[in-house]
């Protein structure tokens, strides 16, 4: 934890950092040089900004700010993070419509997800607990992920799918009951080709 004054000043140089990278990764994705002015007013952004202020504040007084910030666009947007402060460099929302991020769920680098999405925690049995990402993974519409599993690198959940369940890297997800597919290069389309 900061000490002293730096404890009651904004971190707006880690933000930038996060934001600066969150912005290269997403214009990656879709293609441009820039983002046109009309998404950068969008909810997507605005609940990506709003969750990296919050997360670049950890350890000041003014997380509390940015995670009452981050409350109000959740009942606009329906995109809850429960306090989750994992996520790594990379975030893309792809629609906002109701997601829920476990507060415990640990995230790697390079995360996409989209509408209708739960990632939360199994009460009970072998797989109590929440899951743990590794880097690049995509988690497409009305999909969900649960319990104390771990989903490796470079893993796609297609739509309509139910994970509670180990995934190994270079996976494609699909169905209810779930199936594992290897796929080399899974996220490739899916996630911009950009380092870490």
């Amino acid at each position: 934890m900061k000490k002293g004054l730096e404890y009651y000043l904004p971190n707006t140089e880690k933000y930038r950092e996060m934001i600066d990278y969150d912005y290269k990764f997403l214009c990656a994705f879709k293609h441009k040089d820039a983002l046109p002015e009309s998404y950068l007013k969008d909810y997507e952004w605005q609940v990506t900004k709003a969750y990296r202020k919050y997360q670049a504040n950890l350890d000041t007084a003014w997380k509390d700010y940015y995670l009452r910030k981050l409350k109000k666009l959740e009942k606009k947007t329906g995109v809850s993070f429960e306090g989750n402060p994992s996520i790594g460099k990379g975030f893309i929302l792809g629609h906002w419509g109701k997601v829920v991020i476990n507060g415990k769920a640990k995230f790697g680098n390079q995360f996409f997800v989209t509408h209708n999405v739960t990632i939360g925690r199994d009460i009970r049995g072998r797989r109590k607990g929440v899951p743990e990402f590794g880097d690049r993974v995509v988690i497409r519409t009305n999909s969900c992920v649960v319990g104390n599993i771990h989903i490796g690198n470079d893993v796609l959940i297609a739509p309509n799918t139910f994970v509670n369940f180990d995934v190994p890297d270079h996976s494609v997800v699909i169905g209810n009951p779930a199936t594992i597919h290897h796929r080399d290069n899974a996220t490739e389309g899916h996630l911009p080709d950009m380092d870490l």
